[in-house]
């Protein structure tokens, strides 16, 4: 069995939500718990560990719970094989938000779950028409904020191994956003232009086609799995789009994988 532990909000919430289940169709046997609580920063989480605070909502394979967990209690639980931290949206393009959070968060973990691998999750940029209040410090503009993430996202990763004479690799990042920036160039979800969003509310993912491609990028990429061979798709859900959204999640994982 492969545990994941997710210190997240609601960004990570939409991307375990089918996880679990796209591993059991791929018999891989996971225990993935997503730490919710809705717009959490990395600053927030560093208080909440100062605090031992039970602020968080423990979702257990994609399902909530309705139990209230801390940080340190979750990490105690279990054994668990990866562990990882994300910035709150609005500011995941913003490298000065993430530290020294960040840097803390991890020496955290660290120590209480050495064995713990580590993985920064890179989340994705709101859509064009975006009302979020955060979609300003991007000047409203998709894209712009999109490289903003990449950006940030590389050089948080690469601090944290130098903290620990590691090397940029020793940090892996998962590259959502870059499934969904990528996604939303096919006609299919060429919003702009007439085609699906791939958000519900302009940030979070739609419930199907977008938190799909999320988990479907994290079994690829954390999982080892291979989506274009896995049989599970979200009620609903067209068999072309699905089609569509494994063959370009699997073309990102493989090429960040090669890098």
């Amino acid at each position: 069995m492969i545990k994941i532990l997710a210190i997240g909000n609601s960004f990570s919430e939409d991307a375990t939500r089918y996880l679990h289940e796209i591993a059991d169709a791929g018999g891989i046997e996971t225990k993935v718990v997503n730490l919710y609580i809705g717009g959490c920063s990395l600053k927030r989480h560093y208080e909440n560990i100062q605090n031992d605070a039970a602020a968080y909502e423990y979702q257990l394979n994609g399902v909530p719970t309705g139990r209230p967990v801390s940080i340190r209690r979750a990490l105690f639980e279990d054994e668990w094989d990866i562990v990882t931290m994300q910035q709150v949206s609005h500011e995941s393009g913003l490298i000065d938000s993430y530290f020294p959070w960040l840097a803390e968060l991890s020496v955290y973990v660290r120590k209480l779950k050495p064995k713990a691998k580590q993985i920064f999750h890179r989340t994705w940029a709101y859509e064009i028409d975006s009302t979020h209040s955060g979609f300003a410090n991007y000047g409203c503009d998709r894209d712009k904020m999109a490289n903003a993430i990449e950006a940030a996202t590389a050089v948080a990763a690469k601090r944290i191994g130098s903290k620990r004479g590691a090397t940029h690799n020793e940090v892996p990042i998962i590259p959502c956003g870059d499934a969904i920036r990528r996604l939303r160039k096919t006609p299919e979800f060429d919003y702009p232009n007439g085609g699906l969003s791939l958000c519900r509310d302009g940030f979070h993912l739609d419930y199907v086609y977008g938190r799909y491609a999320a988990a479907a990028v994290w079994y690829e990429f954390l999982l080892g799995g291979d989506i274009t061979k896995n049989s599970f798709a979200p009620d609903g859900a067209n068999s072309d789009k699905i089609t569509l959204i494994q063959k370009i999640v699997h073309e990102v994982v493989q090429e960040v994988k090669n890098r």
